[in-house]
């Protein structure tokens, strides 16, 4: 029935019809996360990383109140320019659907839309989770609730280090949601490599993760799976300096009264600001990365 609601772009339809790795990329970096024209050029680069791994990239959007699984380069033009794009997550599907709407997917939406067309792999930035002072607001991400419930693997550089990564440890654990760190012993913090907190599962090889990823469907075990990819050593911002950055863009977040879907946009704009853009330039490493490991993973799918 949802097909009706669909589009599958021809290139990625006939990969998935002769078993050629896809990988399903988000719009909310476009239209949400990044200025123009960095965010045009980021999605572009991320896709250019899963072809030269011999994947197919499914970046999903929604466009007209139709859900687009693989968007043309006119399409990301069009999304990275476009007014009162809305940001949808499970609850927004039906409205922005029904009015036709454009809107763009965050990692909940969009692994619901992977898991609608049969995309097992899914390459973003960083996830949201619980957001620090949760015990009074009650704010954690939707994100996870689609974790525990969708079958997607979703490759990332960690939990979004303005939030509470401890407490969304935990309420993974709880989810029981298999967490992998690739390739080191800690859990990463999105731009930096280390959180502080220890990796429970640390796995080094793309094909390891794919037996994983494909055991775990044998066995009939519902939900997602998060591979979280330290970003290069490079790249990262010590997660010292972006602690001190991130409590002075949540107390300003405060004294505004941001609340709701508001806050994690103002919070990734007020951390650009104070890191004078350094924190961009390391998002944008971090998701071409993750795109590069989670080709490797869909290859051996």
């Amino acid at each position: 029935m949802y097909r009706n609601f669909m589009d599958i772009k021809p290139e990625v339809e006939k990969a998935l019809d002769e078993g050629t790795p896809v990988v399903a990329l988000e719009s909310t970096i476009i239209s949400h996360g990044m200025p123009y024209p960095k965010n045009v050029e980021t999605a572009l680069a991320v896709e250019e990383v899963i072809r030269k791994n011999g994947g197919v990239p499914a970046t999903i959007a929604i466009i007209g109140g139709r859900i687009k699984i693989g968007l043309t380069a006119d399409e990301i033009e069009y999304m990275a320019k476009a007014d009162n794009v809305l940001k949808v997550s499970r609850r927004d599907f039906p409205l922005v659907i029904s009015e036709k709407l454009d809107g763009a997917t965050t990692v909940a939406g969009t692994m619901i839309a992977a898991n609608m067309a049969g995309i097992k792999v899914f390459v973003t930035g960083g996830i949201g989770g619980v957001h620090r002072g949760a015990g009074e607001s009650f704010d954690i991400s939707a994100d996870l609730e689609e974790l525990k419930m969708t079958d997607v693997a979703v490759v990332c550089a960690g939990v979004k280090s303005i939030l509470d990564i401890g407490a969304t440890l935990e309420y993974l654990e709880t989810s029981g949601v298999p967490v992998i760190t690739y390739g080191a012993d800690s859990f990463p913090a999105f731009y930096s490599r280390e959180s502080g907190f220890p990796a429970e599962c640390r796995i080094d090889e793309p094909e390891k993760i794919a037996s994983l990823i494909r055991t775990k469907d044998q066995l009939g075990l519902r939900g997602g799976i998060l591979i979280a990819c330290p970003i290069p050593a490079e790249d990262e911002i010590a997660f010292d300096k972006m602690d001190v950055v991130i409590k002075k863009a949540l107390r300003e977040c405060e004294e505004k009264g941001i609340k709701g879907k508001r806050i994690t946009p103002f919070l990734l704009s007020k951390v650009k600001d104070l890191t004078e853009g350094s924190s961009l330039e390391a998002n944008i490493k971090l998701v071409l990365n993750n795109a590069d490991i989670g080709a490797k993973i869909a290859a051996e799918i």
